[in-house]
């Protein structure tokens, strides 16, 4: 199902890249501060780390983009909850992110809200402790990612967001407040 899921995905990303129904072609370089957030907790905890994205953006319409992308997260815990209190509960991942996404967008210059959805698969390494999960697995598992967020400037190519990766398998989600850069390529007209 894994290397099914991979195969797709690459297959799907690059037949798009070449379709007829693409009018522009970007590149959109993202990097945040990121978190990860166990599903059942006790304590408040949100372990914090590192967060870096790449998607190449195909624009259908003016409204509508989708989004291959490859990225990276770490995060790590420093023993304590939200609170400064000390805690044995934690998530942690080291993982690379890989999938795609469909992006809608209100088509505004200077100030575009969005709203983002897809499906993806995590490489790495993740650990979720709580109370009621006890889960240290390293691997592929899949992902659904969700954000939403601004594109900002005259041409809308500075992009401000939350981004979101759920993980039911590890009972986790990642996720990063990202500020992103898109920069054009030579488009054929």
């Amino acid at each position: 199902m894994k290397k099914t899921l991979i195969l797709f995905i690459i297959i799907l990303t690059s037949n798009l890249v070449k379709a007829q129904f693409i009018k522009e072609k970007s590149i959109n370089a993202q990097i945040g501060y990121g978190i990860s957030v166990p599903y059942n907790s006790i304590d408040e905890i949100a372990d914090n780390g590192f967060y870096v994205q790449g998607e190449l953006v195909l624009k259908v319409a003016s409204w509508f983009e989708l989004r291959p992308y490859a990225g990276f997260i770490l995060t790590s815990s420093n023993g304590k909850d939200l609170n400064d209190n000390p805690t044995n509960e934690k998530a942690e991942s080291k993982a690379f992110l890989l999938g795609g996404k469909a992006r809608v967008r209100a088509p505004i210059p200077w100030v575009a809200p969005y709203v983002e959805i897809g499906i993806g698969t995590s490489i790495g390494k993740f650990e979720t402790l709580t109370a009621f999960d006890n889960i240290d697995k390293g691997g592929i598992i899949y992902h659904i990612p969700f954000s939403i967020g601004l594109e900002l400037g005259k041409n809308n190519n500075v992009d401000l967001g939350f981004t979101y990766y759920f993980q039911p398998s590890v009972k986790q989600f990642v996720g990063a407040f990202a500020v992103g850069i898109t920069f054009p390529l030579n488009n054929e007209k």
